[in-house]
């Protein structure tokens, strides 16, 4: 699970960079190619968080334990 979010996440900068690049460049042809670089960003974006929901909501990434502060030490 980890690999697969690591790649989504390498996806989306390769995505962004590859926006820059259009952005920067000179050229006619260079605003269709920023805007599928945004679709594929965004639409890479989406599957990343719809992923991770879905991992957290059937188990595959377990809920963090989190403790209460003990009253042994005064805040003080």
């Amino acid at each position: 699970m980890k690999i697969i979010i690591l790649l989504l996440l390498a996806a989306i900068v390769v995505s962004l960079s590859s926006g820059l690049f259009f952005l920067t460049k000179k050229g006619e042809d260079n605003s269709s190619m920023l805007l599928r670089s945004l679709k594929i960003r965004v639409a890479l974006s989406v599957a990343l968080i719809v992923l991770l929901v879905l991992s957290f909501f059937f188990g595959w990434i377990p809920m963090p334990e989190v403790t209460a502060p003990s009253d042994a030490a005064p805040a003080g």
